[in-house]
Order: structure tokens, then C-alpha cells, then sequence
């Protein structure tokens, strides 16, 4: 009986270790932009969306002279036909100036789901607020129009369009509403991290015109937004509070009106920008998911990591390291195939990389 037993038991072992084991691989990085190519000091400030051809567009800013947020910059983009397996050369999607310093920047694309249209939202020396488009999956640019006066109101001064991607609400009775989200200061407030706020604009006509949605509580900052289960929305915003983790509001109206901003602890943040999107709607055995990528450090820009939301933000149970090292600005997008492609800044700047990153592998309970 025991020697039945022992053969019993080694025909299971040797079943069960003759499943091959799948191992999660650390996701291969490609660098689009590197610091000091192509007459370009730095670049910074990554944004990426998917068209509905399955086109990716990363934008960027091209800082020709330094390092630092204002000067001669202009609006970089590179594009993607094969899933992110391979890149076109760069293309200048806009700049002012020529030599001089204009500071063109702050990319916050959102695609128009019905018409296919991609928006692009920047700024002009932070200051006024343009926007182009693309028909042709950023082949080519519309001229830009100056949006500041439908969006902007009197006294604010200093003002930023995301960085990051907007969002096209999917339900409810804003339902293709695009929203874009974005940041201010008042200037009657002369402390620059007490003066400023986080609010979103938005479109109801496809982008032809663009109005003022909410502000949030002061000392709020650069911000995304994603759309949960119930139609309402979430903010999530870069913090001044000096707690060293983020804040978030929610709307109930398309972003029209903002709750309290409550901080979140689940969130740690060294005072950066980070990103969020929804990757899919709860289905038949499948969990809706939210997912945020931040430098998860209090003390520095380093250690980008993804987290995965499944109750639309109230918990953030599962995380995965993208990149250990230095890190800081961060966007991420749906592709084609369900994957998620994320591009950031690593390395002080030195470079701003591309990922792709399966479901299943963020899944790592």
C-alpha cells in the first residue's frame, strides 16, 4: 500500500514539474528621444496615444539650448505603424520663433473615437493655450488655433494643458465629451504652490469649440483623468500639500463640478507628474481595470511603477516596477492588441523611453 502510494505520489510530482513555468520578463525598453541628438539639448514632457488605426504618436518637447521649462522649445512627435516595433524619424509638429524663445509645450492629444481625429492641446509660454489636429493619424497638422479666451479665465496667469492625454467620455449623458485635463495659478496669489489649481476643459462638438470645466481645491497641480464604471469621473493630481502622495477628486457632472481633493496614500509621489487610464470596462470574467504610473518614491524621481486599480481607484492592490532607476514624467496608452504601451523620462533626463507591457504580467497577484 505505502510503496502504491509513493508511485502515485512521484507520477503527480513528475506531472506537475513537467508544466513549464512562465516567467514575467522585466519589459524591453526602446529610446525614442536621446539628450543632445538631433540639434536638441533635452527632451521632456512624453505623451502618447493610439488613433483608431492603431497608430502610436508620442509627442514631446524639444528644449534646444538647456534643460530648463522655458526658452526656445518646440512640439517633437514620432510615430509608430507596427505596435511600437518600429519608429519614423522625428517630425516637428510645431514651433514659434525660430532662434528665439518661445516655450511651445505641454502635449495633451486625445483621440476622437466617432471621427477619428486626433486633438493636440499645448501651450505658448504658458501662457495661452493652442490646439492643432491630425485627419491622417499625425501624418500631417492642422494650423493652431488659439483656444486661450474659451478656456482660460481673467486672472489666471501661468496655466498647463495636462502634460499627458485626454480622455472622450464612453456613457452616460456626456457621452462623447472630450476632456482634457490641466492645471492653473492665480496671480492675486502671489505664492506659487498656494496659487495653484487643477481643472479640466472640455468639448462637446468634436473638438470645434472648447469651454472651461471645474477647478479643484488650491494647491493642486498637473493632473489625469480617467472615467469609472458609473460614468463619473476621477481625478488625480499632482500635490502641494507637502504629504508626499497624490490627491484625487471626483465629478459627477463630466467634470463640470469637483469633490474635496482627499489625499491618497496608496499613491506615494516625490511632487511629480504621473499617469492614469483606463485599460477596460468591466466584462464576462474579466475585472474593469485602472492603471497610474508615477516615480513611487517620497524622496526623489526615481523607481516608475505601474499600479492596477479593479474598483475604479479605491485600491491600488497589484504593482510593477517598470524601471528601478532615476524616472519622472510618465504616459501611457491602450494598443491595438490590448498591451499597454508606456513612454517616460529616465536617466536625469538623459533619455525618453518606450515600453510595452501585457496585462497579464501587471496581474502579478
Amino acid at each position: 500500500m505505502h510503496i502504491l502510494l509513493r508511485l502515485c505520489l512521484g507520477v503527480i510530482l513528475s506531472l506537475v514539474t513537467s508544466i513549464p513555468v512562465v516567467r514575467a520578463e522585466q519589459p524591453v525598453l526602446q529610446d525614442l528621444f536621446a539628450s543632445g541628438k538631433d540639434d536638441y539639448h533635452t527632451y521632456r514632457i512624453p505623451a502618447i496615444v493610439t488613433s483608431n488605426k492603431g497608430t502610436l504618436l508620442v509627442f514631446c518637447e524639444g528644449r534646444k539650448n538647456d534643460r530648463n521649462d522655458h526658452g526656445n522649445l518646440d512640439m517633437l512627435l514620432r510615430r509608430s505603424i507596427d505596435g511600437g516595433k518600429s519608429w519614423m524619424a522625428t517630425q516637428l509638429v510645431y514651433e514659434e520663433g525660430g532662434d528665439t524663445d518661445v516655450t511651445i509645450g505641454n502635449a495633451c492629444p486625445v483621440v476622437d473615437r466617432e471621427t477619428g481625429t486626433i486633438w493636440l492641446p499645448f501651450t505658448r509660454n504658458n501662457d495661452d493655450v493652442l490646439i492643432t489636429s491630425s485627419k491622417n493619424d499625425g501624418k500631417s497638422w492642422s494650423k493652431p488655433i488659439n483656444i486661450t479666451r474659451q478656456v482660460k479665465r481673467d486672472g489666471w496667469g501661468w496655466y498647463a494643458t495636462g502634460p499627458g492625454n485626454g480622455i472622450q467620455l464612453t456613457r452616460g449623458s456626456h457621452k462623447g465629451r472630450l476632456v482634457i485635463p490641466c492645471d492653473h495659478r492665480l496671480t492675486r496669489i502671489p505664492d506659487r504652490t498656494k496659487s495653484t489649481r487643477s481643472h479640466v476643459i472640455y468639448s462637446d462638438d468634436h473638438g470645434t469649440t472648447w469651454k472651461i470645466g471645474g477647478s479643484t481645491d488650491f494647491l493642486m497641480n498637473e493632473c489625469t483623468i480617467a472615467e469609472l464604471t458609473d460614468g463619473s469621473l476621477l481625478l488625480n493630481m499632482r500635490s502641494n500639500r507637502g504629504h508626499k502622495m497624490r490627491a484625487v477628486a471626483t465629478s459627477q457632472n463630466g467634470g463640470i463640478d469637483w469633490s474635496k481633493c482627499v489625499d491618497n496614500p496608496a499613491l506615494p509621489e516625490p511632487v511629480c507628474q504621473a499617469n492614469m487610464l483606463r485599460v477596460n470596462w468591466p466584462a464576462d470574467n474579466q475585472p474593469g481595470r485602472l492603471v497610474f504610473s508615477n516615480p513611487a518614491s517620497p524622496s526623489r524621481r526615481e523607481n516608475l511603477v505601474i499600479r492596477v486599480s479593479y474598483d475604479d481607484g479605491k485600491s491600488w492592490p497589484s504593482n510593477r516596477t517598470i524601471y528601478h532607476g532615476a524616472a519622472a514624467y510618465s504616459c501611457m496608452t491602450v494598443l491595438a492588441n490590448g498591451n499597454i504601451g508606456i513612454v517616460f523620462e529616465r536617466d536625469s533626463y538623459a533619455f525618453i523611453s518606450y515600453c510595452e507591457i501585457s496585462v497579464r504580467w501587471l496581474d502579478n497577484f
